[in-house]
């Protein structure tokens, strides 16, 4: 299970309403701010979140709309002295700009701690024993654009009825055979995990996009994820200008949703010209699970239940 903030969901500029693109998602112990556009750390501030173990940054791209904010936040971190370390995942061209204002917050060399900047190019960029982050390649306008898949990794239900039924006692046992190691009965038998473990299950999964051109290929990456976060700058009237400027309309989100046939598109990178109902109604027309994020908005991400 996933969750998920927004922070930030208007498009190049912030409104009345609107905020600047971030978002943070939560797993386990885990937090993740994906961009940080102008003012998040006020918006950080008002959501109740706060910046505690704040440490792992994932960059779609490298506009400033997406990335001006992270000299403040970092600052202020800086000053609070609440982390030893700080984690940025983008491509080549996000990061070096990132990098320059660093320096002109900071100061050629003067960084206030340990800022690592990982260079990504597709694949995955951080995982554990629970759970992956994987980048994929995105077209939008200049290099290096990404969007990211969240995912919890496989797990393989305990089958009580054979554990039963093999002599395995509730307890420890039960517990190693789950973690994947072979216990000794007190008979002499060896009970391996295949004894008692059924098939991997399909867990959750969250695919998170920002700005975006064209959705060509995309459909196999996302598929079936519970979640599809996608930018809805424009409407399908405009969308002549949504080519130009290299963005996606509400309707080309809703036909990425249906071909990848996943379960809930969220609409973000919302423009000032439309009205929020605007942009919801071209999207549902096409893929009815559509919701359009506000700033604040939570979410709960989570595998549905097979039938």
């Amino acid at each position: 299970m996933f969750e998920l903030t927004f922070l930030g969901t208007s498009a190049s500029a912030p409104s009345v309403h609107r905020g600047l693109s971030s978002a943070i998602v939560h797993f386990r112990n885990h937090r993740f701010m994906v961009d940080c556009g102008e003012g998040t750390q006020r918006q950080l501030l008002k959501s109740g979140l706060g910046f505690k173990r704040l440490n792992k940054f994932l960059i779609t791209h490298g506009h400033l709309d997406h990335i001006l904010g992270l000299g403040g936040l970092v600052s202020t971190m800086a000053r609070w002295e609440m982390l030893d370390h700080m984690d940025f995942y983008g491509g080549a061209f996000a990061l070096d700009r990132i990098q320059r204002l660093f320096e002109v917050v900071f100061g050629p060399g003067e960084l206030p701690f340990e800022l690592r900047f990982h260079v990504i190019e597709g694949g995955v960029v951080f995982e554990d024993e629970h759970m992956s982050v994987e980048a994929f390649p995105v077209e939008h306008r200049g290099p290096d654009c990404y969007g990211f898949l969240f995912s919890e990794k496989p797990r393989r239900p305990f089958l009580v009825d054979r554990a039963e039924a093999l002599g395995v006692p509730p307890g420890p046992e039960r517990r190693l055979l789950v973690a994947g190691e072979s216990v000794t009965l007190p008979d002499g038998r060896v009970i391996t995990p295949e004894d008692v473990l059924g098939p991997p299950q399909p867990r959750t999964r969250l695919a998170f996009i920002g700005d975006l051109a064209r959705t060509r290929q995309l459909a196999s990456i996302v598929r079936d994820a519970d979640a599809l976060v996608v930018e809805a700058t424009y409407l399908q009237e405009d969308a002549a200008m949504a080519r130009r400027f290299g963005h996606l309309t509400a309707a080309g989100a809703a036909r990425l949703a249906r071909r990848a046939e996943v379960r809930q598109l969220i609409l973000t990178h919302i423009s000032r010209r439309y009205h929020t109902r605007q942009i919801l109604e071209e999207a549902q027309a096409i893929f009815p699970n559509t919701v359009v994020a506000n700033d604040f908005d939570h979410f709960t991400i989570k595998r549905a239940k097979e039938e």
